[in-house]
């Protein structure tokens, strides 16, 4: 049996504030941009988009996102290492219940991801490090739980390493826009901060982060 589902926000809130497509029925969407502008390639069967990567258990729909297909977005990878040789990582907490994640969010079209990850973390954590060096990472697919098999997320993460030094030397994040709080978290290694995230915050790792995070600290 097919399992079909959209949220009803993405049609309600979604469509009326931009961030979802108003059409309901992805066949009579024109693929070919889409297909051409995407970061992974995708096919598009009977005039629906499959998901490259993964079956996430609803076959039809978006689940929670808005758009159908690959939705593009950017999340800001901000590392620092203090004066004891302990690496730091900027985290938030999402406000939508689903863990502690990178600062980030969609991109804007036309926008650079890079510049969208700078916007992003300024919006969220109010660390503003617009002009300093970022380095773009390869986009890569990642498992949101919001997804779907034929909407789902590809992010491009941007990484900005502060440097060393005493940790009060470096900004103090506070939790907005979208984050219901953000902090630096300790980032030896992934294991590391998912311990720290769990017996300080109570908190987890949001499940599309987790391989990327795991990939990036080891």
């Amino acid at each position: 049996m097919s399992t079909d589902y959209t949220h009803p926000d993405v049609l309600t809130i979604g469509v009326r504030n931009s961030w979802a497509d108003a059409e309901t029925d992805p066949s009579r969407i024109d693929w070919a941009p889409r297909q051409a502008a995407a970061a992974i390639w995708f096919e598009i069967i009977d005039g629906r988009p499959v998901n490259p990567c993964e079956k996430t258990g609803i076959e039809r729909g978006r689940n929670e996102l808005g758009h159908w297909g690959e939705q593009l977005c950017a999340d800001a990878i901000v590392t620092f290492t203090d004066e004891h040789g302990h690496r730091w990582l900027l985290m938030v907490e999402r406000g939508d219940g689903h863990g502690w994640a990178l600062p980030g969010g969609t991109v804007d079209p036309g926008e650079d991801p890079a510049a969208a990850a700078i916007r992003e973390l300024a919006e969220e954590t109010g660390v503003g490090l617009d002009g300093y060096p970022w380095q773009a990472l390869p986009a890569r697919y990642v498992p949101d739980p919001r997804a779907s098999d034929e909407a789902w997320m590809v992010t491009v993460p941007a990484w900005a390493d502060l440097g060393v030094g005493p940790r009060k030397a470096f900004p103090t994040p506070v939790g907005a826009d979208d984050a219901r709080r953000a902090a630096w978290v300790p980032a030896d290694s992934y294991a590391v901060l998912v311990e720290h995230l769990t017996e300080e915050h109570g908190g987890r790792v949001f499940r599309a982060h987790q391989a990327l995070l795991a990939d990036l600290l080891g």
